[in-house]
């Protein structure tokens, strides 16, 4: 029989979120223990996305020799110390293989000498007073705190009557010679539904792609979770008319027969009107799920968004248990298709804050912080650096703390959510006022195409105003906890703020 295991703070996960808060971790000294069902780091990136590109970007030759500015477009790498261990040296690929991430990932663990435990599947988590975490050979974990790091594990089925009979990207085959001269339905509006659509057209006699709703595009939108450039070539054999269509309805019905697939689709764009088409091969490309069933009734995390993540607090906590905590891809319920906590180059940053906040709760250790006396300063120095605020884009920011005495503290990386709820408890001491930093787009920004030149743009030098579709910061003042009034940073062409006139003289007038 396995001894029982204790520690203060159990990970569940050797992913990228859960590597990053095993670093942070120990290096704060924090006992824990991380647990991971696959034979390595990254077990996910061995067999997702399916045709092995990753559509996060790694570009290696950036012209700074700023790390943190490198950050900004490198969307891979881990936050460590060790200049190594970034996922740049690992290959020169844009969009790397997937391969290179698991291999990136086993290195990380390992220089790092992180405590993980492979081939160890949590199959039960129980609370009878701490957590107490079994696997599949009878091996019991006694904790604290649980941080949940096992991103969307299972496939998302909608409710389609007959979805049964569809094949799932989880599993589907890659090699497009098995769809030779095949009809082709694939349901679902996302990159992975793309992904699978351009692998497969060269050998299909059709393929349709469908799904309700407007298709978003990232380069619209700045969600970088909608379609990308990278898999949408489908889109120009659909307006080019080769044999592929986009279909924009809702599937009602999958029917297998003798002859193959008879679907039923209710297209929006002509009043929900239902066509009855027939496929040899249907797809379910809809997205993937939290899988909650390992956690026993007494401490089963609440979900949200079609149950597909668990619910949390401004904290990454769960909403009903109390001391169970989530990293990566599955913290993107907090800003959903907004910003970019379901992806690594956002989540690190969350990872990083979650630390913070356990850091303070547990330990009574607070929040870095620096005095400072030039605050237009600080803040231009920061905005013209940080790659946290520009990925995290209006969820993360940098803070300016002024107390009752009248000293001045800035902090960096903040939650907003949970800034707000911890200055009203007083974990940030006495404050008569706060002032937040961050990075955002303006309102509509998504809906105007940024290469039509007929929509214009603000001059460089214009001190009027600003073009809300670009990147801009913005800097808000509080008091009490409600919003005084806030300033916006002009925005310019190289997303630099440096300005003595344009962005310096009016951030330093609105302070004053």
């Amino acid at each position: 029989m396995s001894s029982e295991v204790t520690t203060e703070c159990l990970v569940i996960g050797a992913g990228p979120a859960g590597l990053q808060a095993s670093y942070l971790l120990k290096q704060d000294g924090r006992d824990h223990l991380v647990l991971e069902a696959g034979q390595g780091a990254g077990t996910f990136f061995t067999r997702f996305p399916r045709h092995r590109q990753l559509i996060s970007i790694n570009k290696v030759y950036t012209g700074w020799d700023d790390p943190e500015l490198n950050l900004r477009v490198d969307w891979n790498s881990l936050l460590s110390d060790d200049p190594e261990l970034l996922f740049t040296g690992y290959t020169p690929r844009y969009f790397p293989n997937a391969d290179d991430m698991v291999r990136y990932l086993g290195d990380f663990a390992v220089k790092n000498d992180l405590p993980v435990r492979y081939d160890t599947r949590v199959v039960s988590v129980t609370r009878p007073d701490d957590f107490v975490v079994r696997d599949q050979h009878g091996g019991t974990y006694r904790a604290k705190r649980v941080i949940v790091a096992t991103g969307v594990s299972q496939p998302y089925v909608p409710d389609i009557d007959g979805v049964e009979h569809a094949e799932h990207y989880y599993d589907v085959s890659v090699d497009p010679q098995d769809f030779t001269n095949k009809r082709v339905l694939i349901i679902g509006r996302g990159n992975s539904a793309f992904e699978t659509a351009d692998a497969l057209m060269e050998t299909t006699a059709v393929t349709h792609v469908a799904g309700p709703g407007s298709l978003k595009l990232a380069w619209q939108t700045h969600f970088v979770g909608h379609l990308r450039a990278v898999n949408n070539n489908f889109l120009d054999t659909y307006q080019l008319k080769s044999q592929n269509a986009l279909l924009d309805g809702h599937i009602r019905s999958i029917r297998r027969d003798d002859d193959g697939f008879l679907v039923e689709v209710s297209f929006q764009r002509v009043n929900e009107v239902v066509k009855a088409i027939r496929y040899d091969r249907v797809i379910l490309a809809t997205g993937f799920r939290f899988d909650a069933s390992i956690f026993a009734p007494e401490c089963r995390p609440q979900l949200t968004i079609k149950s597909r993540f668990p619910d949390q607090t401004a904290a990454w906590e769960s909403v009903n248990v109390p001391d169970l905590f989530f990293a990566g891809t599955i913290t993107q319920m907090r800003d959903f298709k907004k910003s970019t906590s379901g992806f690594i180059h956002g989540f690190r940053y969350g990872v990083r804050a979650l630390h913070r906040i356990a850091e303070q709760r547990y330990h009574g250790v607070d929040w870095p912080s620096r005095p400072v006396e030039d605050v237009t300063e600080a803040i231009i120095e920061r905005v013209n650096r940080t790659s946290a605020l520009w990925q995290l884009f209006g969820f993360l920011a940098d803070v300016v703390l002024t107390g009752e005495d009248g000293t001045t503290r800035y902090l960096e990386e903040v939650p907003v959510a949970h800034l707000h709820e911890a200055v009203a408890r007083g974990e940030f001491g006495d404050v008569e006022s706060y002032l937040t930093v961050t990075l955002e787009y303006g309102a509509d920004h998504d809906k105007v195409n940024p290469f039509d030149i007929t929509a214009g743009r603000n001059s460089q030098d214009d001190t009027s105003g600003l073009d809300g579709r670009y990147l801009h910061p913005v800097v808000r003042r509080f008091r009490a906890g409600e919003l005084v009034d806030e300033h916006h940073v002009t925005e310019n062409l190289e997303n630099e703020w440096d300005s003595e006139t344009v962005h310096k003289a009016p951030l330093r007038e609105y302070l004053r």
